[in-house]
C-alpha cells in the first residue's frame, strides 16, 4: 500500500478486516452465514450479531482490471496497476478486490494464484491499517 494512497473510513463494522492482518470475514452469529464486504446485515437472516472468521489467505484471481485512468490525483504516477478479484481458496463463493503487487499488468491473468499480504500504514488517528493486497504465489 503506497503512501499517498487514501485510507478506508474504519468503524465497527469493518474494523477487522482493516486491521487485523488475517483475512477476517464476517459470520452471522445466528446463521453461520459468511460475508465479505462487511455489511450491519447478515444477507441470509437479516440477523445483526456477527463474529469473526478467519480463512486461508490464498486464492485464484476470478477478474481483474487494469488502471490506466487515476481516480485521484495521488495516483497519477502509479498507473497502470492492476485490481484484482479473488476467489477465495476456502470459500470460494467469496470474492475479495485488491490490488496484486509487484506483478506487471501485463503478466495478470484469470486462474493466477495468489496471497494476500497486509502492509500497514499508521492512520492520523493512530490506528494501524492492514489493507489486505495480493501477491503471486
Amino acid at each position: 500500500m503506497l503512501d499517498d494512497w487514501v485510507l478506508p473510513a474504519i468503524d465497527d463494522v469493518n474494523r477487522a478486516w482493516f486491521t487485523s492482518g488475517e483475512l477476517t470475514l464476517q459470520a452471522c452469529a445466528s446463521c453461520g452465514r459468511v460475508q465479505h464486504p462487511p455489511e450491519e446485515v447478515c444477507h441470509a437472516c437479516g440477523g445483526e450479531l456477527f463474529v469473526g472468521r478467519v480463512v486461508a489467505p490464498t486464492g485464484v484471481v476470478h477478474s481483474y482490471t487494469v488502471v490506466h485512468h487515476p481516480v485521484n490525483k495521488a495516483l497519477a504516477e502509479h498507473v497502470p496497476y492492476t485490481v484484482v478479484l479473488v476467489a477465495l481458496d476456502e470459500l470460494p463463493d467469496i470474492h475479495v478486490v485488491g490490488n496484486v503487487l509487484d506483478v506487471a499488468p501485463t503478466d495478470v491473468h484469470i486462474g493466477m494464484a495468489v496471497h494476500a499480504v497486509f502492509p500497514e500504514r499508521v492512520a492520523d488517528d493512530g490506528e494501524v491499517v492492514r489493507l489486505p493486497q495480493w501477491a503471486v504465489t
